[in-house]
Order: structure tokens, then C-alpha cells, then sequence
């Protein structure tokens, strides 16, 4: 943990690869009390935060990313390993995007600006103007502990003059530790970034509550997310939850791209992804297409050690999220589906975490595999006859995060994307796709979030926008 400008040891938690079994390492168990000494550190360095300007911190941000750029391998080579997720094709992605994400702050900050409007009375003027919120507390997850931390949070946060007191995923906080390494090396104030490690119904609960945070940032499930709400209640707070979005297929699509697409947005982080493919529903007339397609491309996918360069996909991240895998395709078989390809924990490897790329078709409306997130390397096929079967088969998930939608209409895409509940729907592209310049976000009343994230977007909502009037008459 660092904490100010001290790094604090605490009582030590076993890390343990997923890839291997073996120990890594140890995190340290935060408490309430380190959460009340972030906060204390955090609140002093707020106030030497606001006091920068705009090109100050946008210098801030590209000394970050600087620092994490010089360390990129080493980060990755940690996060393989503690994650899971495959070294060449994955992990050192995911930190080309943390850096990505503190450039792309560095430029946004000095865009995002308030407004000025007239007022009825004559020689008066309005405007509004963005300060700092303050203190800001961040709770992140295991899937992309660098990735979301950077982009959602740590980088908008800073530029937008906050500082921050941040709770990782226990189980992904030696590459979080090793993050704040990189931090220090930019020269940040002391206090800016805290980290706090430990059980997040520990440290977790005790940000989310803790009266000296003036907002809170939470990526993770809904369930939690629920939790972190209630806690944080009174006070700004933006929730990035779960997803089941569903990718939608045309008979006029181009199946080869959607078949592509799907497989890429399914096993990526093997499923593990609020944005992931969850759900596939196929006109009924080429649904047998999109299948053999599918399978063919599901089963050449390379299940193996994060570090072998022939790797496709590593393991699950823990024994939970292969639960609930397998509860979700028994809940699918039981009601008539079948599994073409995967199925089943693989043998032959060193944890009990691996699962295979996964294909089920026959798919019905009320299973779990339709309505809930799996989070995991799944391919669920549903069939529709025409538009209004669509709907329903869509609306039996309370999820709105993201969709995507394959055709060649226009105006099918469109008509999609005007019905569908979701914060965002891609037009022939894979559900997971994401840029650093959109917003993205869930829909209102799903169980997908609130609020908008996105560099721009985020550094916004990281601000609180104050109105002033002039007189000058």
C-alpha cells in the first residue's frame, strides 16, 4: 500500500496464479483505519491540485504515462501472470491502453470547459466553470486492473485535479502496487494517488461510506455496485457494472465478420468482460450458417499458458467464475440446449481454471445464459423469426451495457440501435469494442451502471461544474 509518500506494509495475503497454482507474492490487508490515513493524505493533496493549471496537469498526465511506458513490460509480465490473461496479445495491450489513456487526458483536459449563457437582465452574465470534486474514491476490478484503473479513473481523475484514493481487486494488487511505482517515478505530490489494498468488504466498504470522500468511482458487479451506492448515498457516484449485451445477426449480414467478431468480442480475457459477447441472436433463416462458423473458429482457438507465444486464451481468473460457467450451461442444457464445442474444464493443466471456447445453441429465452452475465468463454445461440420475437428475446435481460448489431440495412442498424437498451450498440463490429473517445455507459434502468465513461466524458463527471453570474452595467 502507499499511503502519502510512505509505502505500509500490512498484514500479508497469499497472491496466487491462476495460470500456475503457484504463489506470487503477497498484498497487503488495508483496514478502515489506512482507508481514514488515504483519505487525510488525499484531502491535502487536493488542495495542492486545484491550485494547477489545466497545461500543469495535462503535463502531470503525460509524465504518467511516460513512467508506465518505461516499466510496460515488466507490468505486463506481472499482470500474465496474477490475471491470467495471455502475455503477447493481451497484457501488453493493456498497458499500450493505460498509456494511451494518459495521453489522450493529457490533450481532452484542456477542451473540457463550462459554458456561458445571457440572463434576462440586461448587463448580467452566466457562466459555469469546472473545479475539482475533491477527494475521489476508486474501486476497481481483477478483469483489467490496469486498463479500467487507468482510463476510467486515475487518468481523468488527475487531469481533472483530483486526488484519489484507490482499491484494486485484491487478487490483481501486485501489478497495482507495481502501477504506483510507476506513479511515484512520475512525481506526482504526495498524496495524489493512495492505494489501499485488502478485502474490498474491508477497504472497499470503508471508501464507499467514508464522509471525507466527496465521490466515489466503482467498475465491478452489479451486486456490488448496488452496495457501493448505498454507502456512497448523498454523494456524486458512478457505477460501471455488469453486461449481457446481446450481438444481433441479420440474414443479410456478412457472416464470415460477424462470426469473427463474435468470436473475438466472446474469448478475449476468456469471456471475462462486462462488454463481452454474452449472447448471440441469429435471423432463424442462417442460424445454421453462423453456427458451423462459429464452431469452426471456437474450436481453433488455443487454450494455454499466458506466457506460450501459440496462446489464445488463458485461464479463468478464479474457481467462482468457473461456477458460475458451468451452473449457466447446466441451467441451458436442462432446458433443451446443446453444447457444440467446450463445455467442460479442461484437463491436462496445472489449475482446474482453464475452460475451453465455448459454443451452445438451441438457447431458450428464460435460461440463465440469456438473462444473467457468464463473464466467461461462452457463445450462447438464440433464434428469432423477425423483429418483434427479436425484442423479446432482448428485453428478458435487465442488462443495457453495450450491443451490437450485424447487417447490411442501414435502416435495420439504425431501428436497432433506437430499440435496443443499451448505452452503446456497435454496427458491425464485435460488443467489446471501445475507444477512448466515446462515452459508454448503461442504459437508464438496467443493471448496467450510471453515468458516462470515456476520457472526456469522465473527466467531466470527475468535475463538479459551479455557475457564476457577472454584473458589469
Amino acid at each position: 500500500m502507499r499511503i502519502g509518500h510512505a509505502w505500509i506494509a500490512a498484514d500479508p495475503h497469499p497472491t496466487i496464479s491462476p495460470a500456475t497454482g503457484q504463489l506470487i507474492g503477497s498484498a497487503s490487508l488495508g483496514t478502515a483505519g489506512h482507508i481514514d490515513d488515504a483519505v487525510v493524505a488525499a484531502r491535502c493533496a487536493a488542495q495542492r491540485l486545484a491550485r494547477l493549471s489545466v497545461w500543469d496537469r495535462a503535463a502531470l498526465c503525460r509524465r504518467v504515462g511516460q513512467a508506465i511506458a518505461a516499466r510496460a513490460d515488466e507490468l505486463a509480465m506481472l499482470l500474465a501472470n496474477e490475471q491470467g490473461k495471455p502475455f503477447e496479445s493481451e497484457a501488453k495491450d493493456e498497458l499500450a491502453f493505460a498509456v494511451e489513456a494518459f495521453e489522450v487526458a493529457a490533450e481532452a483536459v484542456k477542451h473540457v470547459n463550462g459554458t456561458s449563457f445571457p440572463l434576462r437582465e440586461a448587463g448580467r452574465l452566466g457562466i459555469t466553470a469546472l473545479r475539482p470534486r475533491g477527494v475521489y474514491g476508486v474501486i476497481t476490478p481483477w478483469n483489467y486492473p490496469i486498463a479500467i484503473s487507468c482510463a476510467y479513473y486515475l487518468a481523468p481523475g488527475l487531469a481533472a485535479g483530483n486526488a484519489l484514493v484507490w482499491v484494486p481487486a485484491l487478487t490483481t494488487s501486485l501489478v497495482a502496487s507495481l502501477l504506483m511505482e510507476c506513479l511515484e517515478a512520475a512525481d506526482l505530490p504526495d498524496g495524489a494517488v493512495n492505494l489501499v489494498t485488502g478485502h474490498g468488504a474491508v477497504v472497499g466498504d470503508a471508501l464507499a461510506g467514508h464522509r471525507d470522500v466527496d465521490a466515489v468511482g466503482f467498475t465491478g458487479s452489479t451486486a456490488t455496485g448496488r452496495s457501493v451506492a448505498m454507502r456512497a448515498a448523498g454523494k456524486p457516484v458512478s457505477l460501471e457494472l455488469g453486461g449481457n449485451g446481446p450481438t444481433i445477426v441479420f440474414a443479410d449480414a456478412d457472416l464470415d465478420l460477424a462470426a469473427a467478431r463474435i468470436c473475438e468480442g466472446a474469448f478475449t480475457n476468456a469471456g471475462q468482460t462486462c462488454t463481452a459477447t454474452e449472447r448471440v441472436l441469429v435471423e432463424r433463416s442462417v442460424h445454421d450458417e453462423l453456427r458451423e462458423r462459429l464452431v469452426a473458429r471456437a474450436s481453433a482457438v488455443v487454450l494455454g499458458d499466458p506466457f506460450d507465444p501459440a496462446t489464445m486464451m488463458g485461464p479463468l481468473h478464479n474457481q467462482d467464475t468457473v461456477d458460475k460457467v458451468l451452473a449457466h450451461l447446466d441451467d441451458a442444457c436442462a432446458a433443451g440446449a446443446t453444447i457444440d464445442c467446450g463445455g467442460a474444464v479442461a484437463t491436462g493443466f496445472a489449475t482446474p481454471l482453464y475452460f475451453p471456447a465455448t459454443v451452445v445453441s438451441g438457447v431458450g429465452v428464460g435460461t440463465l445464459l440469456n438473462r444473467e452475465e457468464t463473464f466467461g468463454p461462452v457463445v450462447p445461440l438464440l433464434s428469432f423469426a423477425d423483429e418483434e420475437e427479436l425484442q423479446a428475446i432482448t428485453r428478458a435481460s435487465r442488462y443495457g451495457l453495450f450491443a451490437s448489431v450485424f447487417t447490411r440495412s442501414v435502416n435495420t442498424a439504425m431501428r436497432q440501435a433506437g430499440r435496443l437498451r443499451a448505452g452503446v450498440v456497435h454496427i458491425n463490429e464485435m460488443s467489446a469494442y471501445w475507444d477512448l473517445t466515446v462515452p459508454g455507459g448503461g442504459a437508464s434502468g438496467s443493471d448496467s451502471g450510471t453515468g458516462r465513461i470515456g476520457i472526456a466524458q469522465s473527466i467531466r463527471a470527475m468535475s463538479d461544474e459551479v455557475t457564476v453570474t457577472l454584473g458589469f452595467g
